[in-house]
């Protein structure tokens, strides 16, 4: 079992059919670079060949640090088929964070552009583990050999891809942080596998469809899907401040059917279209994942697709993705309506693959199931869950994996994610915010996306963050933050903080609510640009309510 042998069978089949488009590279003609899938089978045949001059074989950790294009899908291609283990770090993360990743995941091997390359030189990146290091592009550095001049002489033959099993390590996927220390997910063949089969699975995904790849690690799956990868030219790691017409005009000039992207992302081009009135004529499915998707987000989007479109919301982690996953349709229909009454988040039913439980919050370890205690349905808890896609471990982090790991009596492993929710009659899993974002006051505790919801729901805030602050026993003072829709300045907020005020005695989950502070923008994760960063959002509140004392 080797992820690399789908896209080896799809190369067999159509060689001559296109496999990615970089929009932001130029072949020699002054066109977007382009690649078929006998083109990057080639390609990455001849880097396979080049790796493995320098020792890097089956196994071998291997860091990534290149520009998505051509040049890196063919690159973990060719580190699939050598049986060596990618280790893929968001650069967004910061410098410091970045070399601790590197220094937790022990690669043997770094692949990366000349910055890279200076930047470890630098920072020591890596430096007691990193023996390989190669330089992908134009080189600065003599003594760092390039790609291009290893595989020079490459012969035209194809490189056997390595026969890796089910539990082989395949890749060491970093989470971005933005809910607590970045973490390395080691993920095997197995995993990848289960993956690609569910995610194939959640939108009825066919081979030769045309995927706008906005988030480079999704578009891994996509010569594995058999679609058409079109990587626009962006700064991946801005999603949100992204120009609209860098999505909106390459999905319709090449006919794009599937669009993935955050949820920042697709506000922001949604917006854009709106102002612009641009009409997708060919787009069928929109996956928005991150964090949750307001309904005012989905139909602004929805706006510009043809009636049968839909957008689809999969729920998942590094970790696990994904557990679950509900269309557009069903959250207008119905579960909106429930969201702004301070139910949660409905995320749709468990993928087949997947088993979903719910457990009493326990924020220590819990070793076997054995010791887990199940909530009854309708109850908020931690989500659980288990299945082909479900990781194991982390790797280097003995101690975080046992806070998120249960083995059962079967050998198998939940994983815990880190989430509160419940399921319903119906078997749908309604999501409740982080664990470690509930709020706990002196007579009650409360979560993040019930009470969010409700407050989101007023048409002139664009979303609220239920934080936390120290109130002097112990516990905590629940406080939203509040950022409001462009247009609803300072002269505003008072009128908007009499109706949150009003919103809030209404409903039970919201009564203990009584502090409400307006900020400009809220601080995010840096890999969607939509996961609020909680802990530093509930840090300013803290000063703020020092200040008004």
């Amino acid at each position: 079992m080797n992820i690399a042998s789908a896209v080896l069978e799809r190369s067999r089949i159509e060689p001559d059919t296109v496999a990615i488009r970089a929009l932001g590279e130029r072949d020699s003609k002054g066109d977007p670079a382009t690649a078929t899938y006998g083109g990057i089978e080639r390609r990455s045949d001849r880097f396979a060949w080049a790796l493995s001059r320098k020792g890097i074989s089956r196994g071998t950790r291997t860091a990534l640090l290149v520009r998505p294009g051509l040049e890196f899908f063919a690159l973990v291609l060719a580190l699939f088929k050598l049986g060596a283990v990618p280790v893929v770090v968001d650069p967004g993360i910061g410098l410091r964070r970045f070399g601790r990743c590197l220094d937790e995941a022990e690669p043997e091997a770094f692949l990366g552009i000349a910055a890279a390359q200076w930047a470890r030189r630098l920072f020591g990146w890596g430096r007691r583990t990193i023996r390989t290091s190669i330089t992908v592009g134009d080189g600065l550095l003599d003594f760092i050999p390039t790609l291009d001049s290893l595989s020079v002489a490459a012969p035209h033959t194809s490189w056997p891809i390595a026969k890796t099993s089910a539990s082989d390590p395949a890749a060491i996927l970093f989470t971005s942080g933005s809910t607590g220390p970045p973490k390395g997910v080691l993920y095997e063949h197995g995993h990848f596998a289960g993956q690609i089969e569910a995610i194939r699975a959640l939108g009825d995904i066919q081979r030769g469809e045309v995927d706008l790849a906005t988030f480079p690690p999704f578009a891994l799956f996509d010569p594995a899907l058999g679609m058409t990868s079109i990587v626009p030219d962006m700064d991946p790691t801005r999603p949100g401040s992204v120009d609209p017409d860098a999505i909106l005009e390459p999905a319709e000039r090449y006919a794009a059917t599937n669009l993935f992207g955050s949820p920042a992302l697709i506000d922001t081009v949604a917006r854009g279209g709106e102002a612009n009135r641009t009409k997708l004529t060919t787009l069928r499915r929109v996956v928005c994942a991150g964090a949750p998707v307001s309904a005012d987000v989905m139909r602004r989007f929805l706006a510009l697709l043809p009636d049968d479109a839909e957008v689809l919301t999969p729920y998942g982690a590094t970790e696990c993705l994904p557990v679950s996953c509900i269309s557009s349709r069903e959250v207008l229909r119905e579960t909106a309506a429930r969201t702004a009454v301070g139910e949660g988040v409905c995320v749709g039913l468990p993928v087949n693959s997947i088993e979903v439980r719910i457990l009493a919050i326990e924020d220590g370890v819990i070793e076997t199931w054995e010791a887990a205690r199940e909530l009854p349905t309708g109850e908020i808890g931690e989500i659980t869950v288990r299945g082909p896609q479900a990781t194991a471990r982390y790797y280097g982090r003995p101690t975080a994996t046992a806070l998120a790991k249960i083995h059962d009596i079967d050998g198998s492993v939940w994983h815990r994610m880190g989430d509160v929710g419940y399921q319903d009659a119906q078997g749908r899993l309604w999501y409740c915010g982080r664990k470690a974002d509930r709020v706990e006051t002196k007579t009650t505790t409360l979560f993040s996306a019930p009470c969010e919801g409700i407050f989101d729901a007023h048409p002139a805030v664009r979303r609220t963050a239920l934080v936390g602050v120290p109130d002097g026993s112990g516990h905590r003072r629940p406080v939203i933050c509040v950022e409001t829709e462009p247009g609803h300045g300072r002269t505003a907020r008072h009128a908007i903080d009499r109706d949150l005020r009003q919103l809030a005695k209404r409903h039970e989950a919201t009564q203990p609510i009584s502090i409400f502070l307006f900020r400009g923008r809220f601080p995010v994760d840096i890999r969607h640009n939509a996961k609020i960063d909680r802990p530093r959002l509930a840090r300013w509140a803290a000063r703020r309510l020092r200040w008004r004392i």
